[in-house]
Order: C-alpha cells, then structure tokens, then sequence
C-alpha cells in the first residue's frame, strides 16, 4: 500500500493543471483522465465506474487505488467491489484448515463454503481487506467509506445450504453450504453515497435469505422461514456485476492477466473486443479457469444493464485509465443482444 497522502483539494488543484488526453508513449494515459474522445464536463454525462480489484497474489491494489484517486479528482463516481480468496485460503491454513474447491455438473469451480470457513470470510474481507483498503484510498486523498453485502441489505439473495456437486464422475448434494446468488443490490444507498462525495468500498459477504424448511443442523440453518437471514459467500465477480448493472455504470474487472485470450497459454491471443453474440461465444469457449466466472460476470452485467465491460491488468500503469482506453477486453453490450 502506498503511504503517499493528499487531501481531495490537493488532488483536485493538481489535476487542474493536466490535460486530460494528455498520453504517454504508450497510449496511457498518466493522469488517469476519462476515455479518449469523452468531453465531460460533470458526473451526470458519464455513468459511474465500478472497480473490481482481484485478490489474487500477484495483483498490487497501489496503482488502482492511485488511479481511483484520479478518478475522483476528476469528478468522476467510483464504486471499488474487492474480493479476498487467496487471504481466506492463506487464514484457514493458519488456522489448521483445508481450503475445499469443488466442480459443479456444469463443470465451473468454486468454494465450498462451510461453517468455519464462512466465519473467516467474515473476519477477513469485511475486516482486514476491506479495512486496508478503505485505508489506503484514506491516504490517497480520497473519502472512501466500507461496506458489506449485510450492511443496509447491500447485497441480497437466496442461500444455497445445499449445492450440486460432480464428485468421481457422479453428481452428489453437499449440505451445509454458506453461498447464495445476489439477486438484488440497495442502487440508492451506494447512489446516497455517491452523491456525497464518498467512494464506497464493497465487498461479501451478501445477506442470503433462508427458505422454508431449511435444515435446522448448524449455524445460520435454524429452520426459520422465508425472511430470515444469513451472512453467505458470493462470487466477487458477480457481486461486482450486479451492482454495476442496478447502477448502469462501467465495470471494469482488474485480475492478473491482461484480459481473455483465444490461448491460454500464449499472451500474444489477447482478445481486444466482444462487440457480438458471435464474438461472445468464441470467447466463453476460449475462457478458462477462474477466467470463466468472469466473463459469467461480463455478460450478467450487460444483460442487467451495465454500460461496459473490461476485463484487464490490475498492475499496469493506471490500470483503470488503461483499461478504459483498449488495454484489454472489452465487451460491449452489443455482444448480449
């Protein structure tokens, strides 16, 4: 994390003095100013940008913080969505647990998210994560306020206590599961927040609604009727997704490659735009791995109404600024369509 610290006045003196299509050799640009060709003179001709910062080890938040506090100074609304799998992985191994991955009949990977596994996700994203972010953006000048899917019913969503698994080749029902689908996000408090000047930082988990007949074994299965609540895990991604879409923002996804390619294995395949169906499905073929989930992500944004997709490098220089000027693979709403 950066220690560097500058108020919002400073940062907002500073950029008067920037020319915002003001590009390097690279065609980034250095002062994390709007998308090429954009003349934006106030908040309400651009939609807001949503952030998805990955967890992964090899992504450094500093440059994406550093070029929300651009952003920001620029007048512009940001929402930052943040995920922590590998912290969550690296504490139950702390702790003396075994992380649990398992494949679905649909043949997508994901977490099992059992009782002593979703009280760390509760420690560590909310907590730490979300702290040390919310902190940095602090020092960056820039008002961040943190938040969870439970704070102000954020994020909300049926839970799944029991999940479909391919286990040896066959199917099985795991029980006991902590993990829902967010079905709907709270647009006016983030919009309440927006219009304040704050950014919010958000994260899981999401508040799952129990049905009726839930099992009563466990913590959070009480047998309670439709109405009643718990903490679950959700997919970072779709998180992201889904409040990019009830704010028909710009969602630009930052992982730790530089975008979807045709090969996996070669860097050089980079898929630049999915403007199509056509484009869509070559590109939901070569998807792989956690790659999957998000372009998932991508086309449940589009489909719920985002205004753009990008899915790009979280350590370029200025990787929200780069991802929003070609560094990477954009997907149009056009590809849904």
């Amino acid at each position: 994390m950066t220690e560097t610290t500058y108020t919002k006045a400073e940062l907002e003196a500073a950029h008067e003095d920037l020319v915002d299509n003001d590009l390097g050799e690279d065609g980034l640009r250095t002062d994390g100013g709007q998308r090429s060709g954009a003349s934006r003179t106030s908040k309400d001709e651009s939609p807001p940008v949503v952030v998805k910062l990955g967890g992964a080890r090899a992504v450094d938040p500093a440059g994406a913080l550093a070029d929300v506090a651009h952003l920001v100074a620029n007048g512009e609304d940001v929402v930052v969505v943040h995920g922590g799998s590998t912290a969550v992985d690296d504490t139950l191994e702390r702790l003396g647990e075994e992380p649990e991955y398992v494949e679905t009949p649909g043949g997508v990977a994901g977490r099992f998210t059992d009782e002593a596994t979703m009280e760390v996700f509760e420690m560590v994203l909310p907590g730490k994560l979300n702290t040390d972010l919310v902190t940095a953006l602090q020092n960056e000048g820039v008002n961040a306020v943190g938040l969870s899917g439970v704070d102000g019913q954020l994020l909300t969503g049926s839970r799944k206590s029991a999940v479909k698994v391919l286990e040896d080749g066959r199917k099985k029902i795991r029980r006991g599961d902590h993990s829902g689908t967010i079905e709907s996000v709270n647009d006016d408090l983030l919009s309440t927040l927006l219009s304040g000047g704050y950014v919010p930082v958000v994260t899981v988990p999401a508040l799952g609604e129990e049905t009726a007949g839930a099992s009563s074994t466990g913590r959070g299965e009480g047998g309670g009727a439709a109405g009643t609540f718990t903490a679950v895990n959700a997919d970072a991604d779709r998180a992201a997704a889904a409040t990019a879409a009830a704010l028909g923002a710009e969602l630009v996804v930052l992982t730790d490659v530089a975008g979807v390619y045709e090969d996996p294995d070669d860097p050089e395949t980079l898929i630049d735009a999915v403007g199509s169906p056509a484009d869509l499905e070559a590109v939901e073929d070569a998807a792989e791995g956690f790659m999957t989930k998000k372009v998932m992500a991508a086309v449940e944004a589009l489909e719920g109404g985002a205004a753009s997709v990008t899915v790009a490098d979280a350590n370029n220089r200025d990787p929200i600024t780069a991802a929003r000027t070609g560094h990477g693979t954009a997907f149009e709403p056009g590809a849904v369509r």
